[in-house]
């Protein structure tokens, strides 16, 4: 059984006030946002299905992947999606030290800087740490570099084996209301899940009246 919580307390919120967990709204908008990434195959499927319904998202890349497929983390950018940080090796923070930790996040935002400065590059300040997990100390000195640790409001769960496709939809569309962040992910583990789910996803939405935005700097 999954005890992985889909939204986030307001107690947890308040422990962390320097986090971004949501975007205010005055409008019906949505922040979806894909971790892990970018991935042959899977993340030209997202692609794909967002451009089908004129939605913009976020993408939280991993250094290594971006060095490994530069034309696909290019693509990201052309069809004017935002991107942000993930470090470069999908780090734990709890289990990483502090010194290592921020040099993991330099080597990918190098990483970043390097491979398109001749591309608009949207959101390069922004930052989540993989699993949600990040030291007090790692985050004050990222937030003194400039970054904007962005966290979420609603995870779909769609890594996780043991959640079925149907689920991993009702967790989105049960729970995410205007101005929430939600978290899917561009990575192989992910796909059947998300698969099911992204287009469901922008189909509810959209018939409700919602836009689809990239996560503002």
């Amino acid at each position: 059984m999954n005890f992985t919580p889909i939204t986030v307390s307001k107690v947890v919120k308040k422990m962390f006030p320097n986090f971004v967990w949501s975007i205010d709204s005055e409008e019906k908008t949505l922040y979806l946002t894909f971790d892990d990434g970018p991935t042959p195959e899977v993340t030209e499927w997202v692609l794909a299905c967002l451009k089908r319904y004129n939605a913009k998202a976020t993408f939280f890349c991993i250094g290594k992947n971006i060095e490994q497929h530069p034309s696909l983390f290019k693509q990201i950018i052309k069809d004017g999606h935002g991107i942000g940080n993930h470090t470069n090796n999908h780090l734990k923070g709890w289990k990483t030290s502090v010194d290592s930790y921020l040099k993991d996040v330099s080597q990918a935002q190098n990483i970043i800087n390097e491979q398109h400065q001749e591309s608009e590059i949207r959101n390069q300040n922004l930052f989540r740490p993989p699993y949600g997990r990040i030291k007090a100390r790692q985050s004050k000195l990222l937030i003194k570099q400039n970054f904007k640790i962005v966290m979420w409001s609603v995870l779909s769960l769609d890594w996780d084996k043991n959640v079925s496709e149907q689920k991993c939809y009702e967790n989105v569309v049960k729970n995410a209301v205007s101005g929430d962040i939600v978290v899917f992910h561009d990575s192989i583990k992910a796909f059947k899940n998300m698969q099911f789910t992204l287009p469901k996803v922008l189909d509810y939405f959209s018939e409700k009246g919602y836009d689809f935005k990239r996560i503002p700097e």
